[in-house]
């Protein structure tokens, strides 16, 4: 009886224990951070040549993850399926350069913007186009990747362009480089990093039409989530994680926007 009685004390002891650490998990011992991206943006989201993810979101998604002492794993999917995996809980956030808009707030909430920049265009190196206006002519053809900020501006401001939709940027690329498309219309620092790799066909109209601002999506209700990832922004903000991060991993492109005059995109 003796033998069953201490045999209970010390289940009792080892539950007890496990409840404490449940509520104050180890550094890395906590639920799984399950951080949806599209890997298909360097370089801020991407994969090295092993296969690995790699780019600035990566490194942004592992720096929230230790702060919140959670382990990370890094969901890939097409930008599409983002936010209906973050609606259906398969992912937890997403960090994927999404832009904040007011749309996507209809069904998520966001953090506080990380970085700032607007959309601009790819057109071919000799088109006579000169900014977005020149869009609106009569047979224009645009292309913009699905699910983009850019797809719906095209959507609604140019009603009579006719639209080529691609889920891979690239192929938004190559319809402009061989002129099968006007313009692409997608961010700044996409645009000139795509002028630059394509100087025979392309060139970038790169001030910015629109302005807008990245931020981390996070399902509506998670108020705890939403605290804890702002916390960490400002405090990864004070301790010039931004600015490494751009000296890691956009350096030439860094020096370009501030030898323009314009504010580095993270900040």
């Amino acid at each position: 009886m003796l033998h069953r009685l201490s045999l209970m004390i010390f289940a009792s002891v080892i539950a007890a224990l496990c409840g404490c650490g449940e509520k104050s998990p180890s550094p890395g011992k906590g639920p799984v951070l399950r951080v949806g991206m599209d890997l298909s943006y360097p370089p801020f989201e991407m994969q090295d040549q092993s296969g690995t993810p790699d780019g600035v979101s990566v490194r942004l998604a592992e720096a929230l993850a230790q702060k919140l002492a959670r382990p990370l794993k890094i969901v890939p999917m097409e930008f599409s399926g983002l936010i209906p995996a973050l609606k259906t809980g398969n992912v937890d956030l997403i960090l994927s350069s999404m832009t904040a808009t007011d749309e996507r707030r209809q069904s998520i909430q966001f953090s506080e913007p990380y970085a700032f920049t607007g959309l601009a265009l790819l057109v071919g190196k000799d088109s006579e186009i000169q900014s977005i206006s020149d869009l609106k002519s009569p047979g224009r053809t645009v292309t913009a990747k699905a699910s983009t900020t850019g797809e719906t501006w095209a959507i609604k401001n140019l009603p009579g362009a006719k639209r080529v939709v691609f889920e891979d940027q690239t192929a938004c690329v190559l319809e402009v480089a061989q002129g099968r498309a006007d313009a692409f219309i997608y961010d700044q620092l996409s645009i000139y990093q795509y002028a630059e790799a394509n100087r025979g066909t392309t060139r970038g109209l790169l001030k910015p039409f629109v302005e807008e601002s990245w931020a981390i999506g996070i399902a509506k209700g998670n108020e705890g989530l939403l605290e804890q990832v702002n916390a960490f922004l400002e405090d990864f903000r004070k301790q010039d994680g931004f600015g490494k991060l751009g000296e890691q991993y956009l350096k030439k492109e860094k020096k370009f926007l501030e030898d323009a005059g314009i504010p580095f995109i993270l900040r």
